[in-house]
Formats: C-alpha cells, sequence, structure tokens
C-alpha cells in the first residue's frame, strides 16, 4: 500500500504543477524569478498561471503543515527536530515566493487549512514512530522534487529553468537527508529524479 501511497503523491504533484499539460507561462516564472522587467516583456494568461501558482502554494502549505506535525508529534529525537524544522523553514521561503508571486500577477494566493485539516489528509493518526514521521516527509518531498522537475522543460530563460531546479534541488536535498535518516537506500541509478 505504501507503494501505492507514493505513485499518487508523485503523480499528483507533477500533474498538478503541469496543470494537466498546460505549464506557467514565461511571465509567471519570470516574477517567480524576481525578474520584474521580463515578466513586463511577455504576454501572459495570468489567470491560469494563478491557478498553477496556487496549486504550488497549496502544496508548499502541506509540507510547512507535515513538518509541524511532525514537530508537534513528540515522536523526533532532538537533533532530527532541528533538521525537520530547518527544511520546514525552506518550504516556508517557497510558499512566500510563490504568495508574492501571485499577488503580482493581480492573484488571490491561497489560504493554508487549519493544522487539523492537513492532519487528517495525511492521516497524522497513523504517525506512531519517528520512522513513520519520516516516511511521510521523504514522500512528500520526492512528490515535490518530482513536481518541480517537471516543470524545468518548458521554460524557454535560463534564469527561470535555474529557479525551478533550485527549488527542486531543495526538495531533493531533503529527500535524500530523510532517506539516509530512515537508513534506506539512496536510489541506485542515475537520473531517479522527474522521471
Amino acid at each position: 500500500m505504501l507503494a501505492n501511497q507514493k505513485m499518487v503523491v508523485d503523480a499528483s504533484r507533477r500533474g498538478v504543477l503541469r496543470g494537466g499539460g498546460a505549464t506557467l507561462s514565461l511571465a509567471a516564472l519570470a516574477l517567480l524569478a524576481g525578474r520584474d522587467a521580463l515578466a513586463a516583456q511577455h504576454a501572459a494568461q495570468p489567470s491560469k498561471d494563478v491557478e498553477i501558482l496556487n496549486v504550488a502554494l497549496g502544496l508548499e502549505h502541506e509540507a510547512i503543515a507535515a513538518y509541524q506535525l511532525g514537530a508537534n508529534s513528540g515522536l523526533l529525537q532532538k537533533s532530527v527536530l532541528e533538521v525537520a524544522v530547518q527544511f520546514q523553514s525552506h518550504h516556508k521561503a517557497h510558499r512566500d515566493a510563490l504568495a508574492a508571486t501571485i499577488r503580482k500577477l493581480g492573484g488571490q494566493p491561497v489560504a493554508e487549512k487549519s493544522l487539523e485539516a492537513y492532519a487528517k489528509a495525511l492521516n497524522a493518526a497513523a504517525l506512531k514512530s519517528q520512522a513513520d514521521v519520516l516516511d511521510l516527509a521523504a514522500r512528500l518531498e520526492l512528490g515535490a522534487t518530482n513536481a518541480y522537475i517537471s516543470v524545468i522543460p518548458a521554460m524557454q530563460d535560463r534564469e527561470l529553468a535555474k529557479v525551478a531546479a533550485r527549488l527542486a534541488a531543495d526538495e531533493t536535498m531533503h529527500f535524500t537527508a530523510l532517506t539516509s535518516a530512515l537508513g534506506r537506500p539512496l536510489p541506485a541509478g542515475a537520473l531517479s529524479f522527474g522521471a
């Protein structure tokens, strides 16, 4: 069952950022990269971009909540808790960048849900050990890695591709650290992410 959950998370995150085949416009990606002048040069479909960015923002809200649930669980050793809080801070930075871009496009950033709503959606009641918490986080991070990698090919501007790659790198770093903490082997083959 765990393998099936992993595939669902991976597929949903990839598909969500692509918007079912639609990708972010160059203007939205330029805004996300902090390149307002470049954004002004390209016509965009702001409503479509806002929709896709809001889905990504929703996923960042979910990641922040997952780390909060782990922190609140009392299941994490002090050293693991410190790393979880650090990873959560990375997701907060991603959240802030996405929300700022949505506002620049004239949209309204999607609000985060209550911690209780995320607890229910993530089945936090099933978390009984540190390994359970780390497994949940690793699955979410792998899904995020694959999602961000999936949007890179659509980018014509190298700087914009770099932004998506940096987000994917953060997620990959998180996944790698969590996998190591779980005592699991890292992916054996090359080109394991984004497939």
